[in-house]
């Protein structure tokens, strides 16, 4: 549910601000145009599409495909590849992912795979077993010249070690 201003007034004509998850849904519809939401009681399996952002609170099974970003939530299972502008993993993923920007993996988080990114953001508590390669492109393919790193465990101290960065 999107929530607009007219709506959320109340009887007595007074101003009600939208839970938290809602204002973020109205955000990413804000920025990218639409917000396709899978349920927590959802389970999909095979290919995603979607135009806009693309928030998944079920298990999501096969590719993934979105013009705007990608939220998986706390309770989120996903075993996919993804592509999209962005991506904010919170729950279990098993999979690669490919954004045009940056890739963020929450407190609470775990990433089984490989990510490809300009940016990629781990919280102290989120798992990463995989590798990262760093793309200003973030096209999916990896040149001669570019480095990628491996990390598992969790957030914390970073090595410089190429073959090997624990973050």
């Amino acid at each position: 549910m999107i929530w607009r201003k007219d709506e959320a007034e109340t009887a007595s004509g007074e101003h009600m601000a939208p839970p938290a998850r809602e204002r973020k849904d109205r955000q990413m519809a804000d920025n990218n145009g639409e917000v396709t939401i899978v349920g927590a009681g959802a389970r999909l399996e095979g290919n995603v599409v979607s135009a806009g952002s693309l928030r998944i609170d079920g298990q999501v099974k096969g590719q993934i495909n979105a013009d705007g970003d990608v939220t998986l939530s706390p309770q989120s299972q996903v075993e996919a590849d993804i592509r999209a502008q962005n991506v904010s993993v919170a729950g279990r993923f098993n999979g690669n992912i490919v954004v045009k920007d940056r890739a963020h993996l929450a407190k609470g988080g775990r990433i089984d795979g490989n990510i490809t990114s300009k940016t990629l953001v781990v919280e102290e508590g989120g798992v990463f077993h995989g590798q990262s390669i760093m793309d200003a492109g973030a096209s999916g393919s990896r040149s001669s010249g570019q480095a990628g790193s491996s990390s598992t465990g969790s957030a914390g101290t970073e090595t410089k070690d190429p073959d090997h960065v624990k973050v």
